[in-house]
Parts: structure tokens; C-alpha cells; sequence
């Protein structure tokens, strides 16, 4: 009988972190060349991505429940897991706004938060990649930090978009809808550098 073929967490982070940056260069793009009449084709998109990826964690954590001794702690596993997929349930949150809030033009420092979104996740797909090396590696420290200071360029984003809206408008709708949008935004960022610090967790537990 053929031997079952062994899961790789490690690359199961992987797997999910593909699904985070594919939702991050798929809002980008709908951000650059927006349309408002072909955002419920776009959510549809979206969320089969943001299926795939929830597919791929419970596929994760069925084999955890069966695994007699995984390569980090248990906890770290299903806590990495979830972080991951909230990465890609922000960005999913983010166009799910456009579309309740029936935007029906991006204001120009939009792009800009979407294009930071997208080099996090590719941050953070780098970090993972190399995160099964952790005990070893001499570059996850510095992706851990690289990480970390795109979230911090995210938080001057945020308060510089946030700034320059009430700035320019006066609108009560509109200052509502897009400080509830650029607040969606930024958790993109917050989302993950969690990453980052669960890896660095795990880094530190097993150093």
C-alpha cells in the first residue's frame, strides 16, 4: 500500500499566505481601474478566494487534530493559521465596503493604500517561505522587521488619508464612508504585522 504522503505546515502557511496576496492585487486592481457597476462580479471573485483559503485552513487543522507531533506547538499552528486568514478576510472587508457603501468613485490616495497592502502580503509571503528555515535562517529576522515597517508606513497612511479627508470634504456621508474605508484599509496593514509577530513568537519559543 502506497505510504500517505506527509503534510507540510510550513508550506501551508505558504498556501495561505498565496490566497492573502492574490486578494491584495486583485483589490489594487479594482481600485486602479475602478467601476462601480462591476463590483458585485468582483465580490464574487473575491470571496471565492477568500473560500479557497478557508478551505486550505480547515484542511490544515484536520490534519493537525490527527498529527502525533507537529513541527511547532499546536497553538502556534491553528494562531499562525488564523492570522493568516484574516489578512485575507480584511482585504475581502475592504471591496465588501465599497460595495454596502455603493462608492461610486476612489479618492486618489485610495490606490496608494491599496499598492501598501499588496507589498505587506509580499512581505509576509517572503517571511513564510522562509519561516520553515527559522531555526536556522540568517534572513527571517530581517523580513520579520520589513514587516513591520510597512505597517508603520500604513499608520502614517492612514492618519495622512484620514487628514486630508476631512480637509477636503464637508459631507457627512462621504466623511463617513471613507473614514469606516480608510479605517478598513489600515487593518490590512495591522492584520499583518500579527503575522509577523506570531512568526517571531514561534522564532523566539524555539531559540
Amino acid at each position: 500500500m502506497e505510504k500517505k504522503k506527509e503534510y507540510n505546515y510550513f508550506d501551508g502557511f505558504v498556501e495561505l499566505s498565496n490566497y492573502s496576496l492574490q486578494s491584495a492585487k486583485m483589490l489594487h486592481d479594482i481600485v486602479t481601474n475602478y467601476t462601480n457597476v462591476e463590483i458585485p462580479e468582483k465580490i464574487v471573485e473575491m470571496h471565492n478566494i477568500e473560500h479557497a483559503a478557508d478551505i486550505a485552513k480547515h484542511d490544515m487543522m484536520n490534519r493537525l487534530m490527527k498529527e502525533f507531533l507537529p513541527p511547532i506547538e499546536r497553538e502556534d499552528i491553528i494562531s499562525l493559521a488564523q492570522k493568516i486568514d484574516n489578512v485575507t478576510d480584511a482585504i475581502e472587508d475592504v471591496l465588501i465596503r465599497l460595495d454596502i457603501y455603493n462608492v461610486q468613485s476612489i479618492r486618489s490616495e485610495t490606490a496608494k493604500f491599496t499598492e501598501l497592502i499588496v507589498r505587506c502580503c509580499e512581505s509576509m509571503d517572503q517571511a513564510l517561505k522562509e519561516f520553515k528555515n527559522f531555526k536556522k535562517s540568517t534572513t527571517l529576522q530581517t523580513k520579520i522587521i520589513e514587516m513591520n515597517r510597512l505597517e508603520e508606513d500604513g499608520d502614517e497612511l492612514y492618519t495622512n488619508a484620514v487628514r486630508f479627508l476631512y480637509q477636503t470634504s464637508k459631507d457627512p456621508i462621504e466623511l463617513m464612508v471613507w473614514t469606516e474605508i480608510i479605517q478598513r484599509l489600515e487593518k490590512c496593514c495591522d492584520a499583518c504585522e500579527d503575522v509577523a509577530d506570531d512568526i517571531e513568537t514561534v522564532v523566539m519559543k524555539n531559540s
